[in-house]
């Protein structure tokens, strides 16, 4: 695969590519340290396991970036959107209790982390979207 022209990382993309590394981390980690409180939970799920899979779901990120970085703009772009709705999948804690089954604080970090996850999805998808139809403006501000 040959480099596509290396360009800096926008701005508002490395900013939600953060919040969301930040999101992610804060509801992995709350989840991991409070799993026992986390209503109707599988037990087969442990505080370690929660860390392998945000270390797993952090790759993709971190890969995206690299990709990113050694100009494969293309394949970054596809890395770092999936990796920002790979924040949707927190939604599935409600697939095994009711919001209100939840503490304020779970259901903040699940939230948080869809949202941030969501934004960086669609941002990316959107920069991608006017990059390819040859938008100056969006170029210009690379």
């Amino acid at each position: 695969m040959h480099a596509e022209s290396r360009k800096p990382v926008p701005r508002p993309l490395i900013g939600l590519l953060a919040l969301y590394a930040v999101a992610s981390l804060w509801h992995f980690s709350h989840n991991a340290e409070y799993i026992a409180l986390y209503p109707h939970m599988p037990a087969w799920l442990t505080r370690e396991k929660v860390y392998v899979a945000w270390l797993a779901v952090s790759a993709v990120g971190l890969a995206g970036a690299g990709m990113w970085v050694l100009g494969w703009g293309r394949a970054a772009g596809v890395a770092l959107a999936f990796y920002g709705l790979l924040g949707l999948g927190g939604l599935a804690h409600y697939t095994l209790a009711l919001c209100s089954e939840h503490t304020l604080t779970m259901n903040f970090t699940i939230g948080f982390e869809a949202l941030a996850g969501l934004a960086l999805a669609a941002s990316v998808a959107w920069h991608f979207a006017r990059r390819l139809t040859g938008n100056n403006e969006a170029q210009a501000h690379e």
